[in-house]
């Protein structure tokens, strides 16, 4: 059965295109109201709870009979007995936020039973219930509408753009020569708007501008793209399922740099080497086209959203030597090979890249340039943050010996942006974990978190009141801990990091009379912040 019962409307599909990630699941509208029941969509029992600061927020994992698990997140509350389960384990790790299995005798549920209610906690950005079928033994997550889910939807997929690529032999970069054509069509049929044929040398690849548009007006994601070659298919992704620890390589799947320089989301019809996306059903010679014969080529883009609904897009494609865009070897320090760790140092900085972090090969480039005012190390340029990487690499930075001794332990090391990459300070190095390309340098982060008590001060009465609140905030390293006391005794504070809101929800716990309460709030490099009052129950 629906997880929840309104008329089924989608603000996000599986497999949908986000910022650094594929959507993992369904996003179920909820008229922008929290507080609709959820329920289990099947028999089971509850396998895991989690309550995080950011990311699913309030989440219910379900384990069934046949072998999925479903997964219910951003949640405004869990019911009496899930919610008894999670405060008891809370006050026992004396932590918000948990991440924890239970065993199958523990919480039985059967179909159609109320699990929790919809909610806007965690990364949401609005109220809405996010919804996912997992395989329980892979934990790959699965496209819900595969399972007869239904919602339903008549209108056909958009295609906004066509692009080729001239690759001519060289990894795909931010320097590979892009040609962009305009389209026209409706109804699912489209076609180039003014170039009969599109002619070509070299290796070359193709990419389009895709979307779903929805009954309700928004825009998601489409199930599947196909290319055909004269009738025959030459490339295939179709969202059925994927690993979470391959999303990220949602940024090879697409233009990374056309994304970050304007804006653009194009999907690629060509695979980068070490793209390990499971998605992809066919790429003959990973998607690239290098037909050196006198014909013109029938070019045939195949969109379909989840229901079947179906959109075209032909073209003509023509070889002629004449048609050539070059695409040079960038010059750069050292090869790096995507296949292999690979590894850069200077006297200064050690940069060390595991195997599987690139996805294509890079002539991996590196500038040294003077340190900004109030901070304790050149300027590190390391290759450029239009290549994306899939995962986290170590950088090792020499401080400047202007770093104090008191401060070494308060050193890290930040990007351009001034975002923190973390930091250990050891034998003169700081020591962060990036997972892009950029600008990095050493500062220090000698700054408390902010704490802004909101309706509590000392020797008021809190006797109406339903919960003591607050606003925190941190400046650099971000916040690691927060731990709120009544009378010495630690008490659940909850957190909600779209507004910098935290609060404790009066108890039983909390009797009539006078009572002190204390908050210390931690950031990443140990600055601490204690808040102390005297309040009446």
């Amino acid at each position: 059965m629906p997880p929840i019962e309104l008329p089924p409307s989608l603000a996000g599909s599986f497999g949908e295109i986000r910022s650094g990630h594929f959507h993992s699941g369904l996003d179920y509208r909820t008229n922008q109201r929290e507080g609709y029941p959820v329920y289990a969509v099947a028999d089971g029992f509850v396998s895991r709870l989690r309550v995080q600061v950011g990311g699913f927020g309030n989440a219910v994992y379900l384990n069934h009979p046949n072998g999925y698990t479903t997964v219910y997140a951003h949640l405004q509350r869990f019911n009496s007995r899930i919610e008894r389960v999670m405060k008891d384990y809370q006050y026992r790790r004396q932590s918000y936020d948990v991440d924890f299995p239970l065993m199958a005798i523990e919480i039985p549920v059967k179909k159609g039973e109320v699990i929790a209610w919809s909610g806007n906690t965690g990364s949401s950005g609005g109220p809405h219930l996010h919804f996912e079928v997992r395989d329980s033994k892979t934990e790959e997550i699965i496209n819900p509408q595969l399972f007869g889910i239904d919602i339903p939807d008549r209108i056909k997929p958009s295609i906004g753009g066509l692009y080729m690529y001239r690759l001519n032999g060289q990894p795909f970069s931010e320097n590979t020569p892009r040609q962009y054509f305009r389209i026209t069509g409706a109804g699912g049929k489209y076609r180039l708007y003014q170039s009969p044929v599109i002619n070509y040398s070299g290796d070359v690849g193709f990419g389009i501008i895709t979307d779903d548009p929805q009954p309700a007006g928004n825009k998601n994601g489409v199930y599947s793209i196909e290319l055909k070659m004269d009738s025959v298919t030459i490339f295939l992704s179709a969202m059925e399922r994927f690993a979470f620890n391959n999303s990220r390589a949602v940024n090879s799947h697409i233009d990374y740099p056309s994304l970050l320089l304007y804006g653009r989301t194009i999907q690629k019809s060509f695979i980068e080497p070490g793209n390990p996306l499971g998605i992809y059903k066919t790429a003959v010679n990973r998607g690239l086209i290098n037909v050196t014969d006198d014909k013109i080529h029938n070019m045939t883009y195949i969109v379909k959203d989840a229901k079947g609904n179906t959109s075209t897009l032909e073209f003509k494609i023509k070889y002629n030597r004449q048609s050539v865009i070059e695409s040079k070897e960038e010059p750069g320090v050292k090869k790096f090979l995507y296949n292999q760790a690979n590894e850069y140092s200077t006297q200064a900085m050690r940069a060390v890249f595991p195997k599987g972090v690139l996805y294509s090969d890079i002539n991996f480039r590196y500038q040294l340039t003077p340190r900004k005012r109030g901070t304790y190390s050149p300027v590190h340029k390391l290759h450029t943050r239009l290549i994306p990487l899939h995962s986290n690499y170590e950088l090792w930075i020499k401080a400047d010996s202007t770093l104090p001794v008191h401060l070494h332990r308060k050193a890290l090391i930040v990007d351009s942006r001034g975002i923190s990459q973390g930091g250990v300070y050891e034998n003169g190095y700081v020591k962060g974990n990036p997972r892009v390309f950029g600008d990095f340098y050493i500062t220090v982060d000698t700054i408390p978190p902010s704490i802004r008590p909101v309706n509590i001060s000392e020797g008021k009465s809190m006797k109406e009141l339903s919960k003591i609140s607050f606003k925190i905030s941190d400046n650099l390293s971000g916040i690691r801990s927060f731990n709120g006391t009544i009378d010495g005794q630690w008490v659940l504070m909850e957190f909600d990091p779209k507004t910098a809101s935290l609060w404790h929800v009066f108890d039983d716990k909390t009797a009539p009379g006078k009572h002190h309460f204390q908050l210390v709030v931690t950031d990443m490099m140990m600055n601490s912040r204690t808040f102390n009052a005297i309040f009446y129950k």
